[in-house]
């Protein structure tokens, strides 16, 4: 399917999705929120994608947050819908049953840096500038800000970010625990391929359990959460990749999983 905001790329079980807004440096509207979420609805049901790759064209953005022209006359019943909607989608987008890594190559602003923090894995250039500047305009984050933020890097830190509106570099991002790797940016596409093409080795099936564990088990308390691991690692036992994978260790070579 062709797409008017988006550049979508299949090779090697690997999909590359580049928010394709440059002008507008990638900011997201209402065509590239129907079209995610169509490309979503692909992915999910998928197999042959491992991996998911998530980047901005151009080198100024990977979003900028909202398309403002867009946005600005929204009444407030019509922006409760869009808010709905993008949280609908950025949800799905978490719960992809394959690895997402988003590769973070300039602005990731507003819905761009609730998007990363949706995505399992964010690797940053060093020309990266994280933030939730809603404030500014006299609004708040409303694809997931406010909640996915304060869980992934504290109360504190998130309050900090959200009522200032700064902008953080991407060592900061790092520091907090925003971003898991900092690269030059003219390594990052590569640095992200060779991530991706890491987990694309592994048992897709474990994997999704690995995500399904870690994001399910994560606001309960330690013995619902241990209780949904136990589950997890039973159903791991009963898949043709974990006695592939047992079979490959004793005899010394490298797995070849089929996901199943």
């Amino acid at each position: 399917m062709a797409f008017n905001t988006l550049l979508v790329e299949r090779a090697n079980g690997i999909a590359t999705v580049t928010l394709n807004r440059p002008k507008a440096l990638n900011a997201i509207n209402q065509e590239m929120t129907r079209e995610l979420a169509q490309l979503v609805a692909e992915l999910e049901r998928d197999p042959a994608v491992r991996v998911v790759i998530i980047t901005g064209a151009g080198d100024r953005a990977f979003m900028a947050g909202a398309d403002i022209t867009e946005f600005q006359a929204l009444s407030a019943v019509e922006a409760l819908g869009f808010s709905q909607r993008i949280q609908a989608l950025y949800t799905r987008i978490e719960r992809l049953p394959q690895p997402t890594l988003a590769a973070v190559n300039g602005f990731a602003l507003g819905g761009g840096c609730e998007l990363t923090q949706v995505c399992d894995l964010v690797i940053a250039a060093e020309t990266a500038r994280f933030g939730q500047p809603e404030v500014n305009l006299g609004v708040l984050p409303g694809a997931g800000g406010t909640q996915r933020l304060a869980r992934l890097v504290g109360r504190h830190r998130a309050k900090e970010i959200c009522l200032t509106g700064e902008m953080l570099d991407a060592h900061e991002a790092y520091r907090i625990g925003l971003v898991n790797r900092v690269v030059p940016p003219d390594q990052l596409m590569a640095e992200a391929r060779a991530l991706a093409e890491k987990l694309r080795e592994k048992s897709a099936v474990t994997l999704r359990l690995i995500k399904e564990a870690i994001d399910e088990g994560h606001d309960l308390a330690l013995e619902a959460g241990l209780a949904v691991e136990a589950k997890a690692w039973a159903i791991a036992f009963a898949t043709e990749d974990h006695a592939e994978g047992v079979r490959a260790f004793l005899e010394k070579r490298r797995a070849q999983f089929k996901g199943r």
